[in-house]
């Protein structure tokens, strides 16, 4: 199969270069002093070597969830395989594939960075089929919407409030790629009370937040690189879980298949397309590509049997009984289960450096139960689902290195 890359023009590549040579600064990336947080915390104040967003990095790199990653689903749950990704892969290829074109682009790096790294810090184990599970429990109960996005800025700003800068926040919040759009125009955002306001509609409205625009170029930026990092990846990882026989089983599109392929056309497109202007855009032939690539994934990788049975059939009556176990333990305070001895205890430990308004076990039950799970990996959820209900006869069959 030829392989096709795409390179940007002779004309633009010739102004980039010109633009670097006399240091042109874009003016519409995020400038440093633009930064907004909740409060004034002297601890916060920029430093020469640590400026106000590389600051946001530090702070999700270093928060409770952020090494679990590591062991949370990026697509294939049910594998022990460790060339298949997980989610700490996915982010860094965001965070890499974004500060590249943002690199090109002008934008600031730090802010590109941290809302790349900290993107999915709310998201379930068992990837999405885990959250709509989780979904399903809390808005039945409550009214109220779980979405990993949502999630990621209550872990970061309410859980344990970091005070982390509405620019990050905004762009976390509005990275849900689950519309892809051709142009992306920044809204600007530059009030938290907005922010609240709009983060309250999205968790009383189940379609809120597939309504929100990034307030900048680099939240922009990081929701399209969302999709580019995982379209062709996920391919690969069909590939060696054996769900498909190789890449070639894809329709060959205007940008390619494969993950190289879908990757640097799209980058080049983008910035053929957005350098220098106010908004960021992919032309309507790629823009299609990318639509076609993202149908057939669903079709021959998300939906198929294989990868929905276990989730069907395990995943989702042993999240309804832990919910409904662990809601019992929040709302009888019962200090020796593992709600409070595991998370709680955790969370608490966190908020020495980083005080709450109110003590975090005074939460609504249904929310320290839906913080919970949110937080567990793939492998803390089985464990702590055999440790619950011993007895129980769901159980997770995972594919194994030597089951051929």
């Amino acid at each position: 199969m030829a392989l096709y890359y795409e390179s940007i023009s002779e004309g633009l590549e010739a102004r980039i270069r010109e633009d670097a040579e006399q240091h042109w600064v874009n003016p519409y990336a995020t400038r440093n002093d633009q930064v907004i947080r909740r409060m004034d915390r002297p601890s916060d104040a920029p430093k020469i070597y640590r400026q106000p967003f590389s600051k946001d990095a530090d702070k999700i790199l270093n928060s409770l969830y952020y090494n679990r990653y590591a062991d949370k689903t990026q697509v294939f749950s049910f594998y022990r395989n460790d060339d298949l990704s997980r989610r700490a892969l996915h982010v860094q290829l965001v965070s890499r594939i974004a500060r590249n074109i943002g690199a090109v682009l002008g934008l600031n790096a730090d802010l590109i960075e941290a809302i790349a790294i900290g993107h999915d810090m709310g998201h379930t184990p068992f990837g999405h089929a885990g959250e709509h599970a989780l979904h399903k429990l809390y808005h039945g109960a409550t009214g109220r919407c779980f979405r990993h996005n949502l999630h990621s800025v209550r872990v970061l700003d309410a859980v344990i409030p970091y005070n982390i800068s509405l620019q990050t926040l905004d762009g976390i919040v509005c990275h849900n790629g689950e519309l892809p759009m051709a142009e992306y125009r920044p809204q600007p955002m530059n009030d938290f009370a907005v922010f609240d306001a709009r983060m309250a509609d999205c968790i009383r409205d189940e379609d809120g937040d597939r309504k929100l625009i990034p307030a900048t170029l680099e939240g922009c930026l990081v929701r399209i690189c969302d999709m580019l990092a995982y379209i062709g990846k996920d391919r690969q990882d069909a590939v060696r879980a054996h769900l498909i026989e190789s890449e070639e089983v894809f329709a060959r599109t205007a940008i390619g298949s494969t993950n190289a392929e879908v990757i640097n056309n799209l980058e080049v497109n983008l910035i053929e397309m957005s350098y220098g202007k106010p908004y960021l855009m992919l032309d309507q032939p790629h823009f299609d590509a990318l639509l076609s690539l993202k149908k057939e994934n669903y079709e021959k990788i998300y939906l198929q049997e294989q990868v929905q049975h276990q989730v069907r059939e395990s995943i989702v009556p042993m999240m309804e009984q832990m919910y409904q176990q662990i809601y019992r333990d929040a709302v009888s305070h019962d200090r020796n289960s593992c709600l409070y001895r595991h998370h709680i205890a955790a969370v608490k430990e966190k908020q020495r450096f980083y005080p709450a308004a109110q003590p975090y076990e005074e939460t609504d039950p249904h929310d320290l139960t839906a913080d919970y799970i949110a937080a567990m990996t793939d492998d803390y959820f089985v464990d702590y689902y055999g440790e619950l209900f011993p007895h129980s006869p769901y159980r997770i069959q995972y594919v194994g290195y030597f089951h051929g």
